[in-house]
């Protein structure tokens, strides 16, 4: 299936707070943008693949979807997979073309925890009796990982900070971001902690936004005209059941699959990817995930991104356009469009001669996770 099929067109709302906006209502401005990116009628759409919104979920979501757009979509349906479900949704759109279910799809989602509720995220976690050892939210999980990983590697505090100061750069030059300030390693150590080992500015934004991409195949791309497909061209899925307190190893994420799945399918090697978007809700994420992608030896994650590997000179420019940790929120779609526009030479930071880009995304506490590799 590699380059069999594309991401024909990209939208996304504003970010940040949006009082009075529904999720519907900004899925269907996302989707009506990635349409005119596409340069296509919304007649032409008979799929739709919709992330739920996490912090209101309702039953036949993509329904209620479909009827405020005016589609009658063939085939479609609301995906769980938390943050790894939106390039899980492009991938499942991308195998019901091949097998000939449907021929355009929209692939949209869109949350409003900033203005509306955050209470999914607040809740208490992994059942009862946890609440008093402190485990609310998701950021606790998260720092059982980072500190074990610290353990086990010795990685640091600096080291995490590597990455909250690098995202918080390539969204301070992003006119679109959510948080617009670039912040030294001082200012990281400065901010104040959530649970330790991690700080406020290891913690990924609270956002109100949408996003939406209109995936098809190469050829129908060219029949339509459309003026800058990109083609997928490989991608992959990893899951586990296992809550972090039972996992056998706290520092090896489902990205070991997904990243694989996607690299046979692309044909290709961590070597030949020239630029990253990869998931940051926390600065641990990277750090493991390009670990398990292979981008350097298990524990070496820290290092790396130390070095200045994923600043915009660097071997690997991460999160161009700034991240969970700066331009929003949102769970994963910005970092896919931003993937898009650096494959068509047209994103904020545009890095030099990129004709490759790996996308991870990743939902709950590492439970699932989901890589697009696209390319030109």
């Amino acid at each position: 299936m590699r380059g069999k099929t594309v991401i024909a067109g990209i939208g996304h709302t504003k970010f940040g707070a949006l009082p009075g906006r529904s999720t519907i209502s900004m899925n269907v401005e996302a989707c009506r943008k990635a349409l005119v990116d596409a340069g296509i009628e919304k007649s032409m759409v008979d799929a739709l693949y919709v992330k739920y919104p996490t912090s209101a979920y309702e039953s036949k979501y993509g329904q209620t979807l479909a009827e405020a757009m005016g589609l009658h979509p063939r085939i479609g349906g609301v995906w769980d997979q938390a943050g790894a479900s939106n390039a899980a949704m492009i991938g499942f759109a991308a195998m019901a073309i091949e097998a000939g279910q449907c021929e355009v799809a929209l692939v949209a989602a869109s949350d409003n925890p900033k203005t509306g509720t955050r209470q999914a995220y607040q809740r208490v976690r992994n059942g009862d009796g946890v609440a008093s050892y402190g485990w609310f939210g998701v950021a606790p999980g998260y720092a059982m990982i980072a500190r074990r990983h610290m353990e086990e590697y010795g990685t640091t505090h600096a080291q995490l900070g590597a990455v909250a100061v690098t995202c918080r750069d390539n969204g301070a030059a992003n006119p679109n971001a959510q948080l617009r300030k670039a912040i030294t390693l001082d200012d990281y150590f400065d901010s104040r902690w959530i649970v330790d080992p991690l700080r406020r500015d290891d913690c990924c934004l609270v956002s109100d936004s949408g996003g939406a991409v209109v995936v098809m195949s190469a050829k129908r791309a060219q029949e339509l005209n459309v003026p800058t497909p990109v083609p997928i061209l490989g991608f992959g899925q990893g899951q586990t059941s296992w809550e972090v307190a039972q996992r056998p190893d706290m520092t090896t994420t489902e990205a070991v699959i997904s990243g694989k799945t996607a690299f046979d399918m692309a044909g290709m090697t961590p070597k030949d990817i020239d630029v990253a978007q990869i998931y940051d809700c926390f600065t641990i994420t990277p750090i493991m995930t390009l670990e398990d992608y292979g981008f350097c030896q298990k524990g070496e994650g820290g290092p790396f991104v130390e070095s200045g590997a994923i600043a915009p000179d660097g071997d690997l420019p991460m999160n161009t356009s700034g991240g969970l940790l700066s331009e929003t929120g949102m769970p994963g779609m910005q970092l896919i469009i931003e993937g898009v526009r650096q494959m068509r030479g047209t994103a904020n930071r545009q890095v030099k001669n990129a004709q490759s880009c790996i996308v991870s995304n990743q939902g709950g506490v590492m439970h699932t996770h989901s890589t697009l590799i696209l390319g030109q």
